[in-house]
């Protein structure tokens, strides 16, 4: 029987029937339907709907549903139930008989599904919190394991300065660690508990609303019943926090792939996160890095899709919030597998410190050093990067780099230097001489990592908290 077939006088096309269903998909909020169930059959005894033994009943058909399913997943290939509303309704009467019916009294599948949805996406940022923490620790581990460690920093693509290769890895620790700030302050926006709000106008029963959001540990009730049951803003907020997660790791894999070319050769690919070519037998491809780097595509594309459907939506609940669902879970899947895979590929990828120490020594990456040098000198910057310019276009000419120019030749583009500028464009003091809050100075990066573990512990504690 369907939830709402009594004003009907013929069937549904089968096509459309079949069309039409979300079970296929919805079921896999089926341990939170069963969840938002038995606390609302709790409120209904509360209010003396229920009897204290046929909360029992119910409470206990709840519970045998989900044991049973985890036993044998068969139980969810039902070709009859509509929706996962439907499927626990029908188990449970299945199992209990018609008493099984009072558990919809003054409750609509509009605010059941909003509320599956939010306990869904809550549990679902918890699991990617902990990812992330993970992820983070492993840059903050390679980062340590890399010590002092050099390698060029890039703007346009062209090398720039030198850096720390600890500070190149902490610069994506920083962007996952926004990530994980977003998700969570979705998490505390999203937990709002719409049991109680009808179909639109509220329940028609007194239910404890504040009771019912404490036993699904929700902050407080949904304010109103008409965005109550047509909000999906927690859903576009979680997929658009996925969708910056999956841009940051698609700009770590492209850099990675980047490097590890042999045009670079900063990076070995692990052999476990790696294909070969069936054409090319010397050929090592990176594959996870590539996937992450496409799947990307995915976190955002669902992101775009909810936030378009949900753009013309009159208030309050329409059928197209069905096609919400499956972009949610979509992305909750596959940022975890992202996640998941990045983590081991940062465990086991190996950089080549000596090519990248080399690359950070050459084509005059002490320039901006050597300019700063004249400016303690007195010289201003405009001048001083004129004059370092010039010793460039020199050493361009001469085949060499700056700190093999003669002081006299130096001091004809400018008296102002002297035998200390060698010293002040060695690779050590061009590091340090970056020695502000965020800069690659090595006392800066010493500090900013002993901050990053603390940083992850909190991270890690907020959620054990909520697991």
């Amino acid at each position: 029987m369907k939830m709402w077939s009594g004003r009907f006088r013929q069937p549904l096309d089968p096509g459309f029937e079949s069309w039409q269903r979300s079970f296929p998909f919805d079921k896999q909020l089926l341990n939170e339907e069963l969840a938002a169930s038995a606390a609302y059959a709790k409120a209904l005894a509360g209010i003396g709907i229920l009897s204290p033994a046929e909360l029992e009943q119910i409470t206990n058909a709840l519970r045998d549903i989900g044991t049973d399913a985890q036993k044998d997943p068969a139980l969810l290939d039902d070709e009859e139930s509509e929706d996962v509303h439907h499927f626990v309704e029908r188990q449970v009467v299945t199992r209990i008989g018609e008493v099984g019916y009072k558990l919809h009294s003054g409750r609509s599948r509009n605010e059941q599904i909003t509320t599956d949805l939010r306990l869904y996406i809550r549990a679902q940022i918890d699991a990617t919190l902990t990812g992330i923490a993970g992820l983070m620790e492993t840059f903050v581990r390679r980062a340590t394991e890399a010590g002092e460690r050099t390698m060029p920093s890039y703007t346009h693509l062209q090398r720039a300065e030198p850096v720390l290769v600890a500070h190149w890895l902490l610069a994506y620790f920083e962007m996952f660690a926004r990530d994980a700030d977003r998700l969570t302050d979705c998490r505390k926006r999203l937990n709002v508990s719409p049991l109680g709000s009808g179909a639109i106008a509220g329940s028609t029963l007194p239910l404890d609303r504040h009771d019912i959001a404490r036993t699904l540990e929700f902050d407080a009730p949904t304010a109103n019943s008409m965005d109550a049951t047509s909000d999906r803003d927690f859903a576009i907020e979680f997929l658009q926090a996925l969708s910056v997660l999956g841009i940051h790791l698609s700009r770590w894999s492209e850099e990675l792939i980047i490097f590890c070319s042999q045009e670079f050769g900063f990076v070995k690919l692990p052999e476990s996160y790696s294909t070969g070519s069936s054409a090319m037998p010397q050929k090592q491809n990176p594959d996870a890095l590539e996937l992450i780097r496409a799947k990307s595509a995915r976190l955002i594309g669902n992101a775009s899709a909810v936030t378009i459907n949900m753009k013309g939506l009159p208030l309050a609940y329409n059928k197209d919030l069905q096609e919400t669902q499956q972009p949610i879970f979509d992305s909750a899947i596959t940022a975890l597998a992202m996640l998941q895979h990045a983590t081991g590929f940062m465990r086991e990828v190996q950089f080549d410190f000596a090519v990248m120490a080399a690359a950070a020594q050459s084509h005059f990456m002490n320039a901006f050093a050597a300019a700063t040098y004249l400016v303690g000198k007195g010289v201003p910057f405009r001048r001083a990067h004129e004059i370092i310019g010039a010793a460039v276009r020199l050493c361009m000419d001469k085949g060499c780099e700056l700190q093999a120019l003669p002081l006299s030749e130096l001091q004809s583009l400018n008296p102002a230097f002297e035998q200390d500028f060698y010293d002040a464009i060695q690779l050590n003091a061009v590091l340090d001489c970056h020695d502000v809050i965020g800069g690659t100075a090595r006392a800066r990066v010493k500090k900013a990592l002993a901050e990053a573990g603390g940083r992850i512990a909190k991270l890690k504690g907020e959620a054990h908290a909520h697991a």
